[in-house]
């Protein structure tokens, strides 16, 4: 009985001993997950946050010139040229919030995912809102996990 006991204990510590496995992520949490890590570096004014979630090319789509940006850099001339746009209209405080995306589709190592967005700001200390826009991303899988190779913002 004692050598039972002895047994026992000793499974019980060596499986304490083993780490969990970590639960299984689905294929649309992987995709969304630099979806996620973009609109939060955005919304805490974190740029290295925001580029960690992008691929070097990229080509980018939004409401204020030059409205188009690709290739290698893209990302930090959008950022720059969003600060001057932001500047100029006396824009703070933007804030993105997403919904559920409508749409994933991931093919391989490539994804496109559709999601519905409210930008709100303040423009020139008054809060202003923008409800109901939509982002669309691309992104690519590599050996690095899955990164932006590409965004579209379409106000409502």
């Amino acid at each position: 009985m004692k050598k039972i006991l002895i047994a026992f204990v000793a499974t019980i510590l060596t499986a304490a001993q083993i780490p969990a496995a970590e639960p299984a992520v689905s294929p649309e949490a992987a995709v969304l997950k630099p979806v996620d890590q973009f609109l939060d570096g955005f919304n805490k004014g974190d740029t290295k946050m925001m580029l960690a979630a992008g691929a070097e090319q990229m080509s980018i789509l939004d409401e204020f010139p030059p409205h188009e940006w690709h290739g290698a850099g893209a990302f930090a001339q959008w950022m720059s040229d969003f600060d001057a746009d932001a500047a100029k209209h006396g824009i703070t405080n933007g804030s993105v919030s997403a919904g559920k995306p409508s749409h994933i589709d991931i093919t391989g190592a490539d994804a496109y995912v559709v999601i519905k967005a409210n930008y709100s700001f303040k423009r020139r200390g008054k809060f202003e809102e923008e409800i109901g826009s939509t982002i669309t991303v691309t992104l690519h899988q590599g050996a690095d996990g899955w990164r932006i190779t590409g965004w579209a913002w379409a106000k409502r």
